[in-house]
């Protein structure tokens, strides 16, 4: 595969393992990258690979574009071949029903992202912008080469998509929600801040949580014992029956990054009368904590607000964490001290006619997302507004 780029001495490859690369040598190039976060390491990358949770056979065929000077990995794109559109949490849904309608095939495509996981981050891993270019016409070559409807970069930092949007690529805007710390020493601190009725509610829901027995144990990844992991996983096993669906990640997957990365992972345990009846999943930097995966063997009312929201809050104080980034979407969580947040991806689609189709509705997409965002800045739960909307990352 040929490319044009303003380096030609650049060797393109295509890996369909990441073990075909050295860790030390993924790693320093993620290191390099201003938006950076525990995702992207080779550690997390490979523990999807090797647990089997993100294959061919689960419909992730790796293929990562790797661009190498000389011995020196240069640039890189996590990317992957999917032959549907689960795990994603940007919806093509109807971009492939739309397809197959017209007789024609939406997979496979080719996705940037990291496995099941809604969370912003560089993408285009490269150092300079040179290298940046050369792995988006790598790209665009592949989609020409290889039976592919489009191509899709998701959770993108806004300087990459705005780069890929002048290499032709339409850009896509989402909303989630963060909590921002503002130096709170205490959670009563961080309530002082909240309007009379949304602080009221938070310390309703509090209450009963402890009026029915509740009591919270927080435990660190270094820790952890193969027994949490175990119990972690039935509780992430239970919120995927409960909503008819087959969970995505594996046991193996878990006890891989327990292991392998205990110093970014932290667990949220919820106890009653002494038995474990639920669990939440965190993993963090020193900058932000991911709110990833919550699950509960036992229902009380406020249970999943308490131990996936405010017990993450407590441990953002405790620990002086900027950002606690609380899962995909959730309106809800505004009443509980989010702000929104504005997220990017990027298309591309090969057939002109659905191009120009996709382009419409993302105008008309993104004229009702700026509607959206400012409906909700004008419902802040706060008394005076100190937070401002932030990037994904």
């Amino acid at each position: 595969m040929k490319f044009e780029t303003s380096a030609p001495h650049y060797r393109m490859r295509i890996v369909t393992s990441l073990s075909e690369i050295a860790p030390s040598l993924w790693d320093d190039l993620v290191a390099d990258q201003a938006d950076n976060n525990p995702f992207l390491s080779y550690t997390f990358l490979s523990a999807l690979e090797e647990s089997g949770s993100a294959t061919e056979k689960t419909g992730w065929q790796s293929c990562f574009i790797t661009i190498w000077d000389g011995d020196k990995l240069e640039a890189a794109l996590p990317l992957y071949e999917k032959s549907h559109s689960y795990g994603e949490y940007v919806f093509d849904w109807a971009w492939a029903k739309a397809f197959k309608r017209h007789g024609f095939d939406y997979y496979p495509k080719l996705l940037s992202a990291i496995p099941f996981t809604p969370i912003a981050g560089s993408r285009l891993l490269a150092r300079g912008e040179a290298a940046q270019r050369a792995l988006i016409a790598a790209l665009q070559e592949l989609q020409e080469a290889g039976a592919y409807s489009s191509s899709h970069l998701l959770f993108l930092p806004e300087a990459q998509a705005r780069l890929l949007s002048e290499e032709g690529y339409l850009l896509r805007k989402g909303v989630q929600f963060h909590w921002k710390n503002q130096g709170y020493l205490c959670f009563d601190e961080f309530l002082a801040t909240l309007d009379k009725k949304k602080r009221k509610n938070i310390r309703a829901e509090r209450r009963k949580v402890e009026e029915a027995g509740i009591q919270f144990q927080h435990v660190r990844g270094t820790d952890m014992l193969e027994d949490d992991w175990r119990f972690f996983k039935s509780c992430y096993d239970q919120t995927y029956e409960e909503h008819h669906s087959t969970p995505y990640l594996n046991l193996d997957f878990f006890l891989r990054i327990g292991r392998d990365m205990p110093k970014n992972i932290h667990l949220i345990i919820a106890l009653r009368e002494g038995n474990r009846i639920a669990a939440s999943l965190l993993i963090h930097d020193e900058q932000r904590v991911y709110g990833r995966y919550w699950g509960c063997l036992e229902s009380h009312p406020c249970l999943h607000f308490e131990t996936a929201y405010y017990q993450s809050i407590e441990f953002c104080i405790q620990e002086r964490i900027a950002i606690f980034e609380g899962g995909a979407q959730g309106e809800h969580k505004m009443a509980r001290g989010f702000l929104p947040v504005t997220t990017w991806s990027a298309h591309h689609l090969s057939h002109p006619e659905f191009s120009d189709a996709v382009s419409d509705f993302l105008e008309r997409e993104s004229q009702d997302i700026e509607l959206y965002l400012n409906e909700l800045h004008e419902h802040s739960p706060y008394k005076i507004l100190k937070h401002f909307e932030v990037s994904a990352t």
